[in-house]
């Protein structure tokens, strides 16, 4: 098949009269099929403009124009030193010069040509709005470069264009290596919410259509839009499977919450939950701590945070641990940037930092700055190993792009990128009652032999992770994690035994 490709690309150089894309765009025809072409190929243009100076870690722009060609199974795109060409199935639908290099606003043009042309071919793509567009193009582009990569257009600026509220049904998910779509995140309060959803469930039909025969701007389209949209779900739960309507609504959530827990059983402990390592997240807590000195611990649950900003996860850490290196910053090998919090530690209480495979980012460097100084017993099973912080690029639209480029090794200098932080405590093998109460029972006689698998750098990640699962149902994992986060710091001798790197 790639040598039919070849043979299809060469032989349009020698019998296709090339199209020009300057012959697409007239300056008496601003609007092609319903679309502003010289808007379009300003934002292109100042997209890659703007990429020249990031590290690509050795890709070259041929990739993220070639990337465009994700955007339908049966587009196919060459970028030759002279050519950018674009095959439909078997046919040459588009031969264009390719521009000298940094000539942006030639690749600006260039690209939108490519999408006009694929619009022509592709019934999905011709639906979509100038906004969906953006989204759904730049997002090929940049993922060229960064898989992880994404475009982020401004909300502000959506509502006011189109005069309409953004809603949600409140959750994210990912295709797993079947193609199916698994929830990720749940927004709290959200329709999501409330309907009962919980991470890990798998949707298998949304308003009649298999979810597996739904492209991820079909997705998108249920997921979030303008105004309220009913989605009709078949979902499949630890359960069995179940029949769930949710309806877009406007969703408002905060980045952390904060829960007093002063009856007989919780002893006066603070839930500190997170949700996102933002500046807002440390003023939510900065106050708590403020409000509630005199806690005889604290749960911080990190099991869904997530963040990207390092100055804000900085801050949230050195309430925790002070004035010590909480991750450096990796940009490039030889390139390093430790990163540490001012000001002394607010709070020296008891603490259970409550982690699992949805900790990710800049949270990952929280939990283990807690661990490398001894702050607190790291308790659930292991984080993501998705250690990364974007590089935010502000485009002329009022957009961002951000490309994951830059990866996090804790504040000692060890890889978390990839690797993840493991937890002493494993909340997947302490289900039951009676595995909870044989395990206190061997930390309390100190036969708990902990094996610290972060001291382990050799250590094999996929049999740590095999070794401790993640919990499959949202709802056991919560009140498995409380319990045994309570048991601990509210015994002074367990949490003593299971205290390392005091």
């Amino acid at each position: 098949m790639k040598i039919k490709k070849i043979f299809v690309f060469l032989y349009s150089f020698l019998s296709l009269t090339p199209v020009f894309a300057a012959d697409l765009f007239f300056k008496d025809e601003p609007v092609q099929d319903g679309l502003p072409v010289f808007e379009l190929s300003r934002t292109f243009a100042n997209i890659y403009e703007s990429l020249d100076d990031v590290n690509w870690a050795g890709k070259s722009l041929n990739i993220a124009i070639e990337s465009l060609e994700n955007l339908n199974k049966d587009a196919h795109i060459a970028a030759t030193d002279d050519r950018v060409v674009l095959v439909w199935k078997d046919a040459v639908v588009g031969n264009f010069p390719r521009p000298e290099p940094k000539d942006w606003n030639g690749y600006g043009e260039i690209t939108t040509a490519l999408v006009l042309k694929m619009r022509e071919n592709d019934a999905a793509l011709k639906k979509m709005s100038k906004n969906e567009i953006y989204a759904y193009v730049v997002n090929a582009l940049v993922r060229g470069i960064d898989e992880n990569g994404r475009y982020v257009l401004d909300p502000q600026a959506e509502i006011n264009e189109d005069g309409r509220i953004l809603t949600s049904l409140g959750l994210e998910g990912f295709r797993d290596e079947r193609g199916n779509f698994r929830v990720r995140n749940i927004y709290k309060a959200s329709p999501a919410d409330i309907a009962g959803l919980s991470v890990g469930d798998l949707i298998v039909q949304i308003n009649g259509r298999n979810v597996q025969e739904m492209n991820d701007a079909d997705l998108s389209r249920v997921l979030i839009g303008f105004n309220s949209g009913t989605a009709k779900m078949k979902v499949l739960t630890p359960f069995g499977e179940k029949a769930v309507v949710l309806r877009r609504a406007t969703v408002v959530s905060t980045d952390a919450d904060i829960i007093y827990r002063d009856d007989d059983a919780w002893g006066g402990l603070l839930e500190i939950v997170v949700h996102k390592l933002s500046n807002s997240a440390v003023d939510i807590v900065n106050e708590a701590l403020a409000r509630y000195p005199n806690v005889s611990g604290i749960v911080l649950d990190l099991r869904a945070a997530t963040g990207d900003d390092e100055k804000a996860a900085a801050r949230f850490a050195g309430m925790f641990v002070g004035s010590v290196p909480v991750m450096r910053i990796v940009e490039t090998a030889m390139d390093e940037l430790e990163v540490v919090p001012s000001g002394q530690a607010i709070t020296d209480k008891p603490l259970v930092a409550l982690m699992s495979d949805m900790t990710r980012g800049t949270a990952e460097a929280v939990v283990s700055s807690i661990y490398e100084n001894g702050r607190g017993v790291l308790v659930g099973t292991p984080t993501a190993g998705t250690a990364r912080i974007a590089t935010k690029i502000e485009l002329k639209n009022g957009a961002l792009l951000e490309l994951l480029n830059k990866s996090i090794k804790s504040g000692q200098g060890v890889e978390i990128d990839g690797r993840g932080v493991f937890p002493l405590v494993c909340l997947s093998n302490i289900r039951t009652k009676q595995q909870q109460n044989a395990f206190f029972l061997n930390v309390i006689n100190n036969d708990f032999q902990a094996r610290d698998f972060n001291k382990e750098p050799a250590v094999n990640v996929a049999d740590v992770r095999r070794g401790c699962p993640v919990i499959t149902s949202g709802t056991d994992e919560d009140a498995v994690a409380m319990a045994v986060a309570v048991k601990i710091l509210t015994d002074d001798k367990v949490y003593e035994s299971l205290l390392i790197n005091k």
